[in-house]
């Protein structure tokens, strides 16, 4: 699977789509007989796509996402289970396979379609529109903070509710009564006099035609959504049991790591391997043309074979290349671009140009962001075995339906050929979703013949990753006399998703924003929140800077631009009551706020910093967030902490930096990370609005940078405008502390 946007998937919805122009429904149906084969064993019956019940009672959900940290699985297992009205103590769950007929359609249709009302007489036809197209697309990807926001309630609630409704109506035919006698709850069915469990009708509740619009519950109907459960993958996690990527192991398996061309996108032009081949242990030397691969009978053979390679690489334009100069380049195409309006546009609201000839001062300001590794704590490894004109791979992914149809592509096989099991990942952030290391593996192995597992160096995950892409962002503001702002514009490079990130959730009558296209050789991959992990620190930074310069409490200054958004308000005043707002501090201390709407949830945070010689010391993080409703309370907190986490590496160290067309960074020296003991207090407040339920891994990362940046403003009166804030020197007077001009 390629590049998933919306974008992508409405296109690919067009042939599907034809099926609604022309009156013919495309309808899902029971697909039982389909799916039973891939997920349903002995004495276990499959209830729908969902769902299935073995003979004594025990209810498994199939969860068409991975696991990576994050406890989607037992999230969403959490909602079919409620709408199934099943024991929790009796709940499991199961990994959907990577098959076809497990593609994600649920997911599809919650992310383009939201919580839009569709008639009831065309559900059935919808649902199957987009179960047809998410087969096409092979959509099975774990991303975009969609497993609750999209799967869930699309797929999860309804597929227990629908499971609940087929057992009842196959109760009420085997009883003899009417369904509306029956009750169900704990995963027993009674009609007051007699009860049975689920399993005792599961048979025929299968062969039953699933409901498209099944009821579902209300709020104040919850059991087991909203409430503190542990998570099903903790236990093995802890034991040391729980299997990822790097520990699958297949009899006969050798080993190999790679060196793949220090220029993106050159190639191999001689390459000597006679001193690999001469040492102990050594299978075989591959050339995979972009990169060359030693395989050996132990990791730390292949790696030391792999450093007495001798490769002479293709040169390219691109090896002229570094940072400066791609900076450069934004920052010339945002220029030229903007002056023969070859604009991208965003949004276009009210007349800019117009306010900007009557203001009374205007405001510019340019922000860059650079180059991110999602340096994830396991490296990039795959286990791949080709024989006999099959694939089988083991790994952990978060495209598991994707990587098997890239896999069969890039081997030239048909997909039904290419088997992937996936494991647990430790981390993935978006880089897990590119198939590379995966068809590495298939490659070598198909190449000696044997079961390759490979594993990546930690150098080689860091400069050879899918980056956060490097970003100049400019901003215009013009203000009245009061100093208020009367039209936002705001000019960046390089878009990808989500459409909505560089937009403002302000009061600001006159907008015009949009990005310029300014490429480089430099390989794109969704890093967490994506887009917002950028524009979150532009635009709050900006609205930090307005506040300044109209000499009001940024605080405040927000608060009256977000008047028409009770919502929004709502969160940004609880952070700012928990974080303690107005509190004293003492000198070089300074506290910072930052909104960010993502992926469906509201977060806003408040950080409070110590600045001393220099160092900045990041004491304590206050969170609201606002998610519609918090499915797993415990687990929406730990997303938060990990977003936090997760921004606060890149905001104050986070950096690739480019030098003759390569990655200059190799290992945690060089990319460093916050560790246990220079981590912050967080603290995590929860709003249930019961608005439409948004996404919580995500929605964490965006706010943290720009609010670090505005305390550390505040303590110091040094404006960051560029990351990672490492660059700047903070060995400041604090007698100018809080000064109001920049």
């Amino acid at each position: 699977m390629g590049k998933w946007t919306r974008r992508g998937f409405i296109t690919a919805g067009v042939v599907g789509g034809a099926a609604l122009v022309v009156g013919v429904a495309i309808r899902p149906g029971n697909r039982n007989s389909q799916l039973a084969k891939h997920v349903a064993g002995e004495g276990e019956s499959l209830i729908n796509a969902w769902v299935k019940i073995d003979e004594h009672n025990h209810v498994t959900a199939i969860v068409p996402h991975s696991e990576m940290g994050q406890g989607a699985q037992t999230a969403l297992t959490q909602m079919l289970a409620d709408e199934l009205d099943a024991n929790w103590e009796d709940v499991s769950f199961i990994e959907a396979p990577a098959e076809d007929g497990y593609a994600n359609g649920p997911m599809g249709k919650g992310y383009i379609l939201g919580d839009a009302k569709i008639p009831e007489l065309l559900v059935g036809t919808v649902d199957g529109v987009f179960q047809t197209v998410a087969n096409a697309m092979h959509l099975q990807i774990t991303g975009g903070s969609a497993s609750v926001r999209a799967t869930g309630v699309h797929g999860m609630r309804v597929a227990g509710a629908a499971a609940r409704q087929m057992l009842l109506e196959a109760a009420a035919s085997e009883w003899s009564v009417p369904v509306s006698k029956l009750s169900a709850k704990n995963g027993m069915i009674s009609d007051g006099e007699r009860s049975a469990s689920y399993a005792s009708f599961a048979v025929a509740a299968g062969q039953l035609q699933p409901p498209h619009t099944p009821k579902l519950k209300s709020a104040d109907q919850f059991t087991i959504m909203g409430t503190h459960k542990p998570r099903h993958d903790i236990p093995s996690k802890v034991d040391g049991t729980a299997m990822f990527g790097i520990d699958a192991e297949v009899e006969g398996m050798v080993y190999a790591t790679v060196m793949a061309a220090p220029v993106f996108g050159s190639s191999v032009k001689s390459l000597n391997s006679d001193d690999a081949n001469a040492m102990s242990g050594v299978v075989d030397v591959v050339n995979l043309d972009d990169a060359v691969a030693v395989v050996a009978d132990s990791y730390w053979t292949a790696k030391k074979a792999l450093a007495t390679l001798k490769v002479e690489w293709q040169q390219t334009g691109a090896a002229m290349l570094d940072s400066d100069k791609i900076f450069s380049q934004f920052q010339n195409d945002i220029s030229s671009n903007v002056a023969a309006g070859k604009v991208n546009s965003d949004r276009e609201e009210g007349d800019a140009a117009a306010a900007f000839k009557n203001a009374n001062r205007i405001v510019e300001r340019e922000y860059r962001v650079p180059y991110l590794a999602h340096a994830c704590m396991e490296p990039m490894n795959a286990l791949a075995l080709v024989a006999d004109g099959k694939c089988e791979v083991w790994t952990g992914t978060q495209n598991p339906l994707g990587f098997r149809h890239e896999i069969a592509a890039a081997l030239q096989f048909d997909a039904e050929n290419v088997t992937v099991n996936n494991f647990y990942m430790g981390g993935g952030f978006g880089r897990r979703a590119t198939a590379d290391a995966a068809i590495q593996a298939a490659k070598i192995s198909q190449y000696v013949g044997q079961p390759v597992k490979l594993i990546w160096s930690r150098e080689e995950d860091i400069q050879h990753d899918h980056y956060r892409p490097a970003v100049v962002s400019r901003f215009r503001a013009a203000l009245n006399a009061d100093g208020q702002p009367t039209a936002w514009e705001n000019y960046y490079v390089d878009k990808h998703e989500p459409a909505e990130a560089p937009l403002i959730p302000y009061g600001i009558a006159n907008q015009a924003i949009g990005s310029v296209d300014s490429p480089t050789h430099v390989p794109f991959g969704p890093w967490r929140s994506v887009d917002h992990s950028q524009h979150g620190f532009f635009t709050e930074s900006f609205i930090d800077e307005l506040a300044i310069e109209a000499g009001q409490d940024p605080f405040a200054y927000r608060m009256e631009k977000l008047k028409q958004h009770p919502r929004h308000s709502k969160v940004l005043a609880l952070a700012a009551e928990k974080g303690r707002w107005n509190a004293p501090l003492a000198k070089g201390q300074g506290r910072g706020i930052a909104f960010q709407e993502s992926f469906g949830t509201l977060v806003a945070e408040v950080v409070e910093v110590t600045v001393h010689e220099g160092q900045v010391k990041v004491d304590k993080v206050t969170i609201a967030v606002d998610p519609g409703f918090a499915v797993a309370p415990d687990g929406l907190k730990a997303q938060m902490e990990s977003g936090v986490i997760y921004g606060l590496t890149a905001a104050l160290f986070g950096e690739i930096s480019i030098k003759d067309g390569r990655v200059e960074q190799g290992n945690f020296d060089s990319y460093p990370m916050v560790r246990m003991d220079s981590s912050p207090e967080i603290e995590t407040h929860i709003i249930n609005s019961m608005e439409a339920w948004g996404g919580a891994g995500e929605p964490g990362t965006p706010g943290i940078a720009p609010a670090l940046a505005n305390a550390i403003y505040a303590a110091t009166g040094t404006r960051i405008r560029e990351l990672p804030i490492s660059k700047y020197d903070l060995n400041v007077d604090f007698v100018e502390k809080n000064v109001m001009s920049t």
